[in-house]
């Protein structure tokens, strides 16, 4: 049950108890206890809400920035990685593959405010050796929800 309880949720916060319960094939004491559990052990860390910002009139520019570091003996990314997600304009850090080691993305007001954040904190930290950054111009797709209209598919129909 814990992995179905899990995948519902992740696709839909909000889902009722009871729905949860009758979807399961459980009781709702059983959902709030398992939901509790997994609370407590960590396992859900937290609850999301998507926004698309376009459909708002607030102004919200997503900066997604590439860092190179020099591991710390014996701590590896860890260290750095907390340094930098510990900064409240930080929304997430992720040690990825490639030429880079962490990714990292803001939400800022502006563009400057996020090459601020760049060049006067990330930049400045020792083992920071080179960043590459990216802003986000427009959401197709987040965290598994389409933002925006479906389009109707456009393309002409032909036979053989």
């Amino acid at each position: 049950m814990r992995n179905e309880l899990l995948k519902l949720i992740e696709k839909n916060s909000k889902i009722d108890i009871a729905d949860l319960a009758k979807m399961l094939g459980v009781s709702e004491v059983d959902i709030a206890n398992e939901l509790s559990a997994l609370e407590k052990e960590g396992i859900i860390c937290g609850y999301l809400t998507l926004i698309d910002w376009e459909k708002t009139s607030v102004e919200k520019v997503t900066g997604l920035i590439e860092v190179r570091v020099t591991p710390q003996r014996g701590k590896g990314f860890d260290r750095i990685a907390e340094r930098i997600y510990n900064y409240p304009e930080v929304k997430s850090v992720y040690l990825i593959s490639g030429a880079y080691d962490l990714l990292v993305t803001l939400e800022e007001d502006t563009l400057k405010e996020i090459a601020s954040f760049v060049s006067d904190k990330l930049s400045t930290i020792d083992e920071v050796i080179s960043t590459a950054t990216h802003f986000i111009l427009k959401k197709y797709k987040d965290h598994g929800t389409i933002f925006g209209n479906i389009s109707k598919d456009e393309r002409e129909a032909f036979t053989l």
